[in-house]
C-alpha cells in the first residue's frame, strides 16, 4: 500500500529511480499532491485561461516558466521530468504511451501546470473519522468522464472528469464539510448519489482507476478530478501533451494544512 512512504522527497526520489510507479493515494499524508499537465508554449496560455475559467476541476497551484522543470515553489529540488511515478504522453489528443520519465521528450518551450488533487484532503477526511475504502484496500479511486462540460476557454474544451468515493451514509455530512475547506483540492463534491444524473452509466466500469461500487450502507460521492485535462486534451487535440498517469500524482513539499480555506497558493 502507498502508506509506506510519508516523506515527499523520498517518494519523489523513488519515482526518479523507477522503484515507485504505483498509486499515491494514502502516501505522504498531510502533503499537497498535484496533477501535472505539460504543454508547448503555443498552447500554454490557452490552458491557463481554461484553468481560470474552471477553478473547481482545474485549481491552479503553480505554472512554470518555459523550459523550467526544477526550482519549483512547491517542491524546490524536484524534477518534473522524472519525479512523478508515471506519465502519459498524448499526441494530437490520442494517448500514445505510459512512461516513467519524460527527459527525452523535454523541450525548451514546455510549460508545466500543477493542479490541485482531491488526494490532498484525504488525510483530513481520515482524521475526521471518514472511512475511505480505496485507502484501506490499496486501490485507485475510480474516475469517470461525465456529461458536465467545462467552460471553454483558450481554445480548450471538453467534459469534466470526476473521482468517486463510496462514503458511509452517516459520514456523508462530515465528508462534504471537510472537503469543502480545500478549494485548491477541488473542494466539496460536485454530485452525490445517482451517477446517471451526471452522465455516468456504470460505476463498475470506470474510465480510469479501480472499480468500486457502494455497499448498501454507502453512497456514491463525486468530486471534480484533476484528470479532467486528459479528457480536454482528447477533445482539443494539441500536438503534444504530457500528463501524470491517473492516480499517480506529483507530490509536493507543501503541507496540506497550508491550503485549507485558500483559493490561491
Amino acid at each position: 500500500m502507498a502508506t509506506a512512504i510519508t516523506d515527499p522527497a523520498r517518494l519523489r526520489q523513488r519515482a526518479r529511480s523507477g522503484s515507485w510507479t504505483g498509486a499515491t493515494a494514502g502516501a505522504c499524508a498531510g502533503y499537497l499532491q498535484a496533477n501535472l499537465v505539460i504543454l508547448g508554449g503555443r498552447e500554454a496560455e490557452g490552458f491557463a485561461r481554461l484553468c481560470r475559467a474552471n477553478p473547481t476541476p482545474l485549481p491552479l497551484l503553480e505554472r512554470t516558466r518555459p523550459g523550467q522543470y526544477t526550482g519549483l515553489r512547491t517542491a524546490l529540488r524536484a524534477d518534473l521530468r522524472t519525479d512523478a511515478p508515471a506519465y502519459h504522453v498524448h499526441r494530437h489528443g490520442v494517448f500514445e504511451a505510459e512512461v516513467t520519465s519524460v527527459e527525452d521528450l523535454w523541450r525548451e518551450d514546455f510549460v508545466a501546470f500543477l493542479l490541485g488533487c482531491s488526494y490532498t484532503a484525504e488525510a483530513a477526511l481520515l482524521g475526521a473519522g471518514v472511512r475511505l475504502r480505496h485507502v484501506t484496500e490499496g486501490l485507485v479511486p475510480p474516475m469517470f468522464v461525465t456529461g458536465l462540460a467545462c467552460e471553454p476557454a483558450g481554445g480548450f474544451h471538453g467534459p469534466m472528469v470526476v473521482s468517486m468515493r463510496p462514503i458511509e451514509r452517516d459520514q456523508l455530512a462530515e465528508a462534504v464539510a471537510v472537503t469543502g475547506e480545500y478549494p485548491l483540492a477541488h473542494g466539496g463534491p460536485v454530485h452525490i448519489g445517482d451517477p446517471a444524473e451526471i452522465g455516468v452509466d456504470d460505476l463498475g466500469i470506470p474510465d480510469w482507476g479501480d472499480p468500486m461500487v457502494p455497499s448498501p450502507t454507502e453512497v456514491a460521492v463525486f468530486w471534480a478530478c484533476g484528470v479532467t485535462p486528459q479528457a480536454v486534451i482528447r477533445a482539443a487535440a494539441p500536438e503534444l501533451a504530457i500528463t501524470h498517469a491517473p492516480g499517480r500524482m506529483f507530490v509536493t513539499d507543501v503541507p496540506a494544512a497550508d491550503i485549507r480555506g485558500r483559493t490561491e497558493l
